[in-house]
C-alpha cells in the first residue's frame, strides 16, 4: 500500500462512506451466519490484512478476533490489539492453536500475486465446516489508479474468484456484486484518466455533503438490490465453507499457484 495511504487508512475507515457501507454489509452478512450457526464454543476469528485492528471491536461480538498484517507500518506497538495481531503473510509458517470457525479476506486477495498459498492455508487452519468470507474488487475494466496506488494485482468477476476459492477445497455458499452505482462512475472515471494523463493520487474523505449523498446511494442500493442477483458492481462479496473432513479426503487441492 501506498505510505500516503496507509497513513490516511485510520480515518478512512472511519468516515469514509465506502468504508463505512462496506462494513455495515459485511456486519450483517456475519450476523446472518451467526444466527445459522450458534456455537457452544466462543467462536475462533481471523482477521486477514486486518491492518491496526480497526475491525476488531465490531468483531468481537462475534467471538475472540486476531489478525495478521504483512505491512509492520500499519500496526501501531502500542496499540489495543496489536497483542493480537501476528506480522506476516498468511503462509505455511503461519499457525493458530485452535482451529478457526471463520476467516475473513477483506479487500487482500487482489493483493497478492499467488493467492493459491494464502488459501491453502486458510482451508488448513479452518475447521471443517469453517467460513470463509471475502471481498474483492470487481471488473478488471474498472481498474483506475486508485488500483494501482493500491498495489492491486488483479481485479475479479464472481466466476474467476468462486473457482479459485473452489479449488482449494471451499464450497461456495453465496456470492454477490454490490457497489452497483459505483460501477458506471468508475467506467467515467477510467474514461477520464485514459485521456488525461496524471499521478494517482491517495483517496481522501469527501466534503460531507458528497460524503452523505454516496452513503445515501448505497444504502439505498443494499436495501433496494440487495437480495437479488445483479451482475455488475464494483466489489464482490463471497462466503464459503470448508469441506468437511470426511469429504475432503477424496479432495486434491491443487499446487500453489501452478
Amino acid at each position: 500500500m501506498d505510505r500516503q495511504y496507509a497513513e490516511q487508512y485510520r480515518e478512512l475507515h472511519q468516515r469514509h462512506w465506502w468504508w463505512r457501507c462496506r462494513e455495515s454489509l459485511i456486519l450483517r452478512t456475519l450476523d446472518q451466519i451467526s444466527h445459522d450457526q450458534p456455537l457452544d464454543s466462543e467462536r475462533q476469528i481471523l482477521d486477514v490484512g486486518c491492518g491496526d485492528g480497526l475491525f476488531f471491536d465490531q468483531l468481537a461480538r462475534f467471538g475472540r478476533v486476531s489478525g495478521i498484517e504483512p505491512d509492520r507500518d500499519l500496526v501501531d506497538p502500542q496499540g489495543p490489539h496489536s497483542e493480537r495481531i501476528h506480522i506476516g503473510l498468511l503462509d505455511s509458517a503461519f499457525s493458530t492453536e485452535k482451529p478457526l470457525d471463520w476467516i475473513l479476506m477483506l479487500d487482500v486477495l487482489e493483493h497478492m500475486n499467488q493467492p493459491s498459498v494464502s488459501l491453502q492455508q486458510a482451508r488448513k487452519l479452518l475447521r471443517g465446516g469453517g467460513k470463509l468470507i471475502v471481498t474483492v474488487p470487481a471488473f478488471n475494466c474498472l481498474w483506475t489508479r486508485h488500483d494501482e496506488i493500491n498495489h492491486h494485482q488483479t481485479r475479479y468477476r464472481i466466476g474467476r474468484l468462486k473457482q479459485l476459492v473452489s479449488d482449494h477445497g471451499f464450497v461456495v455458499e453465496s456470492s454477490r456484486y454490490f457497489f452497483h452505482w459505483t460501477f458506471p462512475v468508475k467506467l467515467l472515471i477510467r474514461l477520464k484518466e485514459s485521456l488525461r494523463s496524471g499521478d494517482a493520487q491517495p483517496p481522501r474523505v469527501p466534503s460531507r455533503p458528497v460524503n452523505w449523498v454516496c452513503h445515501l446511494f448505497s444504502v439505498i442500493e443494499q436495501r433496494l438490490l440487495g437480495r437479488l442477483p445483479v451482475p455488475f458492481g464494483s466489489s464482490i462479496l463471497l462466503v464459503a465453507r470448508r469441506l468437511a473432513e470426511e469429504v475432503e479426503e477424496n479432495v486434491n487441492p491443487p499446487s500453489v499457484d501452478e
